[in-house]
């Protein structure tokens, strides 16, 4: 009986406001509220940090975090489009292998003389496929990204595109470097554009005495009057009764001495009745002209035939007619006879290495010879 009334007074109790009960729902909501709490702080940490990444997840949705200025779109831009060569950008034309690998303009022609020199096949650097002018054609798609990508003025240090900053920095630019305009007699003012105003101003030479003036016009007249003198002494060639020319191609060829040498040759021509052989040496006749950045070409002229009496000629040498390398003309004077009929090696007058490799890049070297005969 004491069972039963134990448990009737349990459930009579149980719908009760008594303290034991209120102490027992009080903790079960404390306990409920505080793993809530500690639901959204995991909730929260966890939109903070990101969601952690399914390994399962393909690799093309997940997001690389850029590291510092690496990452950077023109940073890893800079390392695409980059010549894997000099690892530059390129600033003109860019050519690629069979597989894809870049090259500027000047790397390119640079391996394909190296290869010449060498008498190697030329190479990718990247893959080692054979390379030519045959095998490699241009990028255009590269050109035009390299050429929307910023760069840098040298003179203001603002960033604009590759392909309008030769415009910015010739005409628009207010820190470019340029001239006074009273330079024709003699000033040699050069700053900032936007000091020029100021300067002109104050310029002094608009100023100066006509005895001034005359001894500085007299200094440019004299250096004018060099670069005349060329043009005038091949007017006075083209006068001669006894005037030939020919294209001539070089060839290149080794000896066969113990060391051999690299040299260029042409075969036998005949001009003004005579027979002639052209020879050529890169940077007079180096061990390995490879080795060296820097290179020439010098050229000699030789007299086959056997002559009766000394042949005063006068001779030089241009660019061939399909060639775009340019060859400052310079005229050689030599008399020639069965004793004297090799000239001395003479430079050819091209401007600097990059127009040389182009010459060696070549499978053969065409150029335009012109002799002139001396009527005593």
């Amino acid at each position: 009986m004491s069972s039963l009334e134990e448990r009737d007074v349990g459930v009579a109790a149980a719908p009760g406001s008594s303290s034991a009960g209120l102490g027992v729902g009080a903790v079960g909501v404390a306990v409920e509220a505080v793993a809530g709490v500690a639901a959204m702080q995991e909730e929260v940490a966890i939109r903070r940090e990101g969601p952690e990444p399914d390994p399962d997840e393909p690799p093309k949705k997940r997001v690389k975090l850029p590291e510092g200025e690496a990452g950077k779109l023109e940073e890893r831009l800079y390392s695409v489009l980059c010549c894997t060569v000099c690892l530059d950008l390129p600033k003109a034309s860019v050519y690629q292998c069979t597989n894809g690998h870049l090259m500027c303009t000047g790397c390119f022609i640079h391996l394909l003389a190296d290869s010449r020199l060498k008498e190697e096949q030329a190479t990718c650097p990247n893959c080692r496929c054979e390379i030519s002018k045959n095998l490699c054609c241009r990028n255009l798609a590269v050109e035009k990204a390299v050429s929307e990508l910023p760069t840098e003025c040298t003179f203001c240090l603002k960033q604009f595109p590759r392909s309008s900053l030769e415009r910015h920095q010739k005409e628009e630019c207010q820190d470019r470097v340029t001239q006074c305009k009273y330079k024709r007699i003699g000033c040699p003012w050069q700053g900032p554009f936007h000091e020029l105003p100021a300067h002109e101003s104050e310029c002094s030479h608009p100023t100066k005495t006509g005895t001034e003036l005359m001894g500085i016009l007299g200094e440019m007249d004299q250096s004018h009057r060099r670069d005349m003198q060329l043009y005038n002494s091949i007017f006075s060639l083209l006068c001669y009764e006894k005037i030939g020319f020919t294209e001539v191609q070089f060839r290149p060829y080794r000896t066969d001495d113990f060391i051999t040498r690299l040299y260029y040759e042409t075969p036998r021509f005949t001009v003004l009745n005579q027979t002639w052989v052209l020879k050529a040496r890169v940077n007079d006749s180096e061990r390995n002209p490879n080795l060296s950045c820097k290179r020439t070409l010098s050229f000699q002229l030789i007299l086959k035939s056997k002559v009766n009496s000394v042949l005063e000629c006068s001779f030089l040498l241009l660019k061939g007619p399909y060639d775009d390398v340019w060859i400052k003309p310079v005229i050689h004077h030599h008399s020639f006879s069965n004793d004297t009929n090799e000239t001395d090696y003479v430079p050819l007058p091209i401007s600097d290495s990059v127009e040389c490799n182009k010459l060696l890049a070549a499978k053969n070297i065409n150029l335009r010879l012109f002799i002139f005969q001396v009527q005593k």
